[in-house]
């Protein structure tokens, strides 16, 4: 009899795709996992808050499962919810964003993911702006495609800038993309207006989509909303806008997100939603488009509770000598160094074990 190994020790079983074979556990995971083995850890891993969902938003899932909304959804999305959106952006960016642009998926990764397979064939780059969320450099890699880093540049006071120059240098005949996330996971970092432009001219130039990933767009602590690509696009421009309801709603677990697209891909995105999900709940749907047209009042509020804890924790970080933390501009991270520190997940580990916390 035949063995057949796969590459981390599953016997007897067929190989899979060397891709999926190689994968490995995110090192946030990985610290989550190392956690479980202590008791008190605060868990601070996981770019989540700690505010239960608003009441009226799950009052109106509830609403929606009594009233038999436990069927197929449409595929690109339950039409009160597309319509909310629509509503929403256009006035948020003061452009109108069409619901014929509006695709929902099931959850923001979902939607990357879906974006991410469109766009790549085997042996095509995606320039991604880093540091950045480990999860769209690993769908880079499942789809056999290659994550160019073109890195941030960090100040002498710890501020973090875009390397034009860089990225540009880093695109080359196979690029498919470039992938911006602002305000960024984990820096903080949120890109100007004028920075977004250079990018759309050029993306424009060389026929490279723009995936912009606003994830945290309402969690910026100097005006109402974080610059968007929405500010400044046309409707047919090569831009994809990656959302969720995860961060700003407090609606993680309910796992929906939607993407901004040119008009023309509305069927080409509801068959990958096909295909991929077949769709996200219709009652959850329900509930998000409540959240959408009512929640304002809340994501003001979660926005304010975000700045309270960045103060708190760049404050007390200032105190110690070995520590440099720029205080973030959006999202809820702080990015820190630590002098003298070069593996920044055994760090993570110790901190488990000698102070209870989990980074």
């Amino acid at each position: 009899m035949v063995h057949i190994l796969a590459g981390d020790g599953r016997p007897g079983l067929p190989r899979l795709r060397s891709a999926v074979d190689g994968m490995t556990m995110q090192k946030i995971v990985a610290v989550a996992a190392y956690a479980g083995g202590f008791d008190d850890v605060i868990p601070l891993w996981y770019g989540e808050s700690d505010i239960v969902t608003d009441e009226r938003f799950r009052t109106a899932c509830k609403e929606a499962l009594d009233a038999g909304r436990t069927f197929y959804a449409d595929k690109n999305g339950e039409p009160p919810l597309r319509a909310a959106l629509s509503d929403y952006l256009s006035g948020l960016h003061e452009r109108p964003v069409g619901v014929d642009r509006v695709t929902v998926t099931a959850s923001g990764m979902a939607g990357l993911h879906m974006l991410i397979e469109m766009l790549l064939d085997p042996g095509d780059n995606i320039v991604m702006v880093t540091p950045m969320w480990p999860n769209a450099e690993a769908v880079v890699r499942l789809m056999n495609g290659k994550a160019v880093r073109a890195p941030l540049r960090a100040d002498g006071n710890g501020a973090w800038h875009l390397d034009m120059d860089r990225v540009v240098a880093s695109c080359n005949e196979r690029t498919r993309a470039i992938l911006v996330n602002s305000p960024a996971n984990p820096t903080g970092w949120v890109i100007g207006h004028d920075q977004q432009r250079a990018l759309l001219d050029f993306a424009r130039e060389r026929g490279i989509w723009i995936i912009a990933d606003e994830v945290y767009s309402r969690i910026v602590y100097d005006r109402r909303a974080a610059p968007s690509f929405l500010d400044i696009a046309d409707p047919d421009d090569p831009l994809f806008v990656l959302n969720s309801m995860s961060k700003a709603w407090a609606m993680t677990g309910w796992r929906l997100g939607w993407i901004v697209a040119p008009p023309a891909l509305e069927s080409t995105l509801a068959n990958m939603v096909e295909y991929a999900t077949s769709g996200a709940t219709a009652f959850s749907q329900h509930a998000a488009a409540t959240a959408i047209r009512e929640g304002e009042a809340f994501v003001e509020r979660f926005r304010d509770y975000c700045l309270a804890g960045r103060d708190i924790v760049v404050g007390r970080l200032a105190r110690l000598q070995r520590v440099t933390c720029h205080p973030p501009e959006g999202a809820f991270y702080a990015f820190l160094k630590v002098d003298g520190e070069e593996d920044s997940e055994d760090l993570a580990r110790r901190i488990v074990r000698e102070a209870r916390v989990g980074l």
